[in-house]
Formats: C-alpha cells, sequence, structure tokens
C-alpha cells in the first residue's frame, strides 16, 4: 500500500450546486434531466447502479446492475433464481444508488420492486446479443460452482445444438421495475457542505420536495 493514508483521500467538490427552487417538480423529470447531462459528459457506465436488497429479517447485500429503461420507474434484468431476485421475491423494497464522479452527482432511489411482464422481459431478451442470452441459459446465477469451466462448458454446449435457431427467454430470467417513493438527488460541494434535495411520494401521488443538511 502506498504512504498515503485512506483516512487523508478526499475532493473538495465545486462543479455545480443544487437548489430546490431550480430543480424539476417531478423527480423523474429531473432524474432524466441529470441522466441526459452524464449522457453528454461521456461518464464510464453512466447505467450502472448499486442495487441493495435485505432478506425478510433485514440482512442487506448489494451489487451493480445496470439501468435498462426509465418509464414510471426504473428498469433492470437479472435471473429471479439469483440472491437478489430470490431476495425481492421474499422482501420487494429495495434501493439503488447511482454515483456519477464525473459531474461530482449522487442520486438515491428507494420502493417497491414489481416484475415486469413476460411481454416487457421477451421485448428486451430479444434485443440482446446472442452470447447474452446463451449466458442467461448456462449461468446459474449466485450458486455454487466447483470450477467456472462447468458454466463455460454449459455454455458451449448450448451454442452447438441452438446454431442459428431462436434463443427464447429461459423462464427464470426477466426484469424488475423499482416503482420509487422516495428519491434524494446530491450535489457535491465544497467543505462538505453537500447539496441534497429529497422527494417524497404523497398518498395522493404528488411529489413533496424538500432540503436535507448535508
Amino acid at each position: 500500500m502506498k504512504d498515503r493514508r485512506i483516512q487523508d483521500i478526499r475532493i473538495d467538490y465545486a462543479k455545480a450546486s443544487l437548489s430546490e427552487h431550480e430543480v424539476h417538480a417531478d423527480p423523474m423529470a429531473q432524474f432524466n434531466r441529470w441522466f441526459d447531462e452524464v449522457l453528454n459528459a461521456e461518464a464510464l457506465e453512466p447505467n450502472a447502479m448499486t442495487l441493495s436488497t435485505a432478506t425478510p429479517d433485514g440482512r442487506p447485500s448489494g451489487r451493480i446492475v445496470l439501468l435498462k429503461g426509465v418509464d414510471h420507474g426504473f428498469l433492470f434484468y437479472t435471473n429471479y433464481l439469483s440472491r437478489k431476485g430470490q431476495e425481492l421475491a421474499t422482501n420487494p423494497f429495495a434501493a439503488l444508488t447511482f454515483f456519477w464522479p464525473e459531474l461530482e452527482r449522487q442520486v438515491r432511489i428507494e420502493g417497491q420492486m414489481e416484475k415486469l411482464t413476460d411481454s416487457e422481459s421477451d421485448t428486451y431478451f430479444n434485443s440482446r446479443p446472442l452470447a447474452s442470452k446463451i449466458g442467461a441459459h448456462a449461468s446459474p446465477q449466485s450458486q455454487r460452482v466447483a470450477k467456472k469451466e462447468i458454466v463455460q462448458n454449459i455454455a458451449e454446449q448450448l451454442i452447438k445444438r441452438i446454431g442459428g435457431l431462436h434463443v427464447p427467454r429461459p423462464g427464470h430470467w426477466g426484469g424488475f421495475r423499482l416503482l420509487p417513493t422516495h428519491l434524494e438527488f446530491w450535489q457535491g460541494r465544497p467543505s462538505r457542505l453537500h447539496d441534497r434535495i429529497g422527494y417524497d411520494k404523497l398518498p395522493n401521488n404528488e411529489w413533496e420536495r424538500y432540503r436535507l443538511a448535508p
């Protein structure tokens, strides 16, 4: 490890500011605005997000997944038999976190998951490259395997058997939509006095907007 100590690592953010009077009244519109800006900034993996799930007794786990769409919620796809899939089946409440260091921004989202329809999952699956389709069939995601060659061999056998034929979506694979009830937009500022704007969904489906202390 270098001489530089972990506790001394710090960056003083100063690229922009954020006001509750300037953000959009609809947090979904505000997210789309920021996402367009991070795309224009050519950030690395702008759709990468930390998905946090928990077991029914509150044991959390997190991992990076890729955002694949935004409508009235946030869409991603996975193996339903994976750890995250099984946790969401028993506890549908989850959180997403985006961090875009190029713009010194973070977005936190909390809400409840719902499964996408078969039609929605089929449409996305059919748009994937062949290798990704094969991978969805071959990988027992999150399960223990003796060695990586086992999964590779399964994939190779599938390719030989399927050839150029249509690859259907496996029943254990599909999409989730997080329906947000809380969003927070964070803009880094000097001296750790960051700007934080929160939104809570009200019973009438409107959004309450407010500032949070840094």
